[in-house]
């Protein structure tokens, strides 16, 4: 690969020569530099300064991990989620855009809640639970996890951002003996063999992958939501672009109420909830997933 070193201009015209985009590679020499990733508008107004050569070094160094495919966030150890900057790398997915239409959802349904309970299952960097506290100082967030790399860097995360998440590790609700008021989730939907997996071989397959429909651990979740769901709570799952009718029917079966879906930016139907009926326990009994509606 050509040297890089020369000034910031020139090093970001060989950069896209290279493949980069602009804006990828004005971002990678923003993190060589050290700056934030918002001041793009400072390598305009220097783009004629010479780079140190610990920062060429670094470029480049930056610039070929890119080239190799590896996603941006890995590379400068960030990503933007909810007006949070989470630390992100190899042990976490990343958190998309696309999240952001959960974590509004909840914040809509827990307004007259400012206390209420929760918890994010498959937590991962922390980012759902983060967001949540962050934008209600005041709701009782757990966040929980089976892998026990990701609950570091959530609880990094937490640490660094000064919000007070409760983190545990386990496998979905499996030995949960509480009732929450909310129950959010974006679990692994990605099919086995699934195309799509190739260009996401740099993040951790255990975080995407669910089986042959992609709706194994959706299933888990759904089966196993109600009896931790306080009475009135609400279930909210992330799934993927064609999978909200087969998810719908699973919280139907399950018994819950109010069932819908909700739009990314994209248009597509990202995210699927349900409602535990506030008399549950009084009136009638909990439908168990695949009994036949009444």
């Amino acid at each position: 690969m050509t040297s890089l070193g020369l000034n910031i201009a020139s090093d970001l015209r060989r950069a896209r020569a290279l493949g980069l985009d602009l804006l990828d590679a004005q971002l990678l020499l923003l993190h060589a530099l050290d700056k934030p990733s918002g001041d793009r508008a400072w390598l305009a107004a220097h783009d004629d300064e010479t780079l140190a050569p610990e920062v060429a070094k670094k470029f480049q160094g930056c610039v070929e991990r890119r080239l190799a495919h590896e996603p941006l966030a890995y590379i400068v150890g960030q990503r933007e989620f909810y007006g949070l900057s989470l630390h992100v790398d190899r042990r976490v997915l990343i958190p998309r855009p696309d999240t952001e239409t959960l974590v509004t959802w909840a914040l809509e349904l827990l307004r007259d809640k400012p206390e209420a309970r929760l918890i994010d299952l498959g937590t991962g960097s922390g980012a759902i639970a983060l967001a949540l506290k962050h934008q209600r100082g005041n709701l009782q967030v757990s966040a929980l996890d089976a892998s026990t790399e990701a609950l570091a860097v959530a609880r990094e995360n937490a640490r660094r951002l000064r919000l007070n998440v409760r983190f545990m590790q386990g496998h979905w609700l499996d030995g949960i003996d509480e009732k929450f008021d909310l129950i959010a989730s974006n679990p692994p939907y990605v099919r086995t063999g699934d195309p799509h997996l190739l260009a996401l071989h740099a993040e951790p397959e255990q975080a995407l992958v669910a089986g042959p429909d992609g709706l194994a651990d959706l299933r888990q979740i759904i089966a196993a939501a109600p009896t931790c769901l306080s009475a009135g709570g609400w279930l909210l799952l992330e799934h993927g672009h064609d999978q909200a009718e087969p998810v719908r029917g699973l919280l139907q079966d399950a018994g819950l109420r109010e069932v819908g879906s909700r739009r990314d930016l994209a248009g597509i139907e990202r995210c699927s909830g349900g409602r535990l009926d506030a008399t549950r326990g009084i009136h009638e009994p909990l439908r168990r997933p695949g009994q036949a509606r009444g």
